[in-house]
């Protein structure tokens, strides 16, 4: 089943492409200044260009080992707990929407949390973000309480997540779920 979202975020997704462009900038400079150097190809780079191209090559092997860890801080490996708490208002379970896809207006409540809009390592118990999820997979990660995403007809779960400000989930998680319908 296809879920649309009016927003949506996964988290990786910059870092993945930031590496996979300096994966192919790395190939690239590097198959011009080996051809270069080995005279098997590009007469018209002059050979500083050639070891200019291998410079550039370097650079961006080490940026696709580097790059990912500072765009992305790992979660923290001990979890802090919250006492937080988070209810799906609507949909109300086994609420049917029409519509192919159908746009579901989505509107939570949470208590004993704060929702804030920065990412950091500084990890406390009760400030977060929202994450929501149709049927397990991410659709939007959101810093507000009421949203409306696009699902396509069929039976589906919502799930609300609370999570820390780093992005990953408190211990233990505080989530709910709800299930409803989408019909053409």
């Amino acid at each position: 089943m296809t879920t649309f979202a009016l927003i949506a975020d996964g988290p990786g997704s910059v870092g993945s492409t930031v590496t996979s462009l300096l994966a192919v900038g790395a190939f690239a400079a590097g198959w011009v200044a080996v051809r270069r150097l080995l005279h098997k190809g590009f007469p018209r780079i002059p050979q500083w260009g050639a070891w200019l191209s291998a410079a550039i090559a370097a650079t961006c092997l080490v940026l696709i080992f580097v790059l990912p860890s500072v765009l992305q801080p790992s979660p923290a490996s001990v979890r802090p707990s919250s006492t937080a708490h988070i209810t799906i208002v609507t949909p109300r379970p086994g609420q049917t929407f029409t519509g192919n896809p159908a746009r579901v207006p989505i509107t939570l409540r949470l208590t004993g949390g704060h929702i804030v809009t920065f990412t950091s390592t500084d990890l406390r118990p009760n400030e977060g973000h929202i994450h929501l999820f149709i049927d397990g997979r991410l659709v939007s990660m959101t810093y507000g309480l009421t949203q409306k995403v696009w699902v396509a007809p069929g039976d589906h779960t919502l799930m609300a997540a609370f999570v820390a400000v780093d992005h990953a989930p408190f211990n233990p998680p505080v989530e709910t779920s709800v299930p409803f319908r989408v019909t053409p």
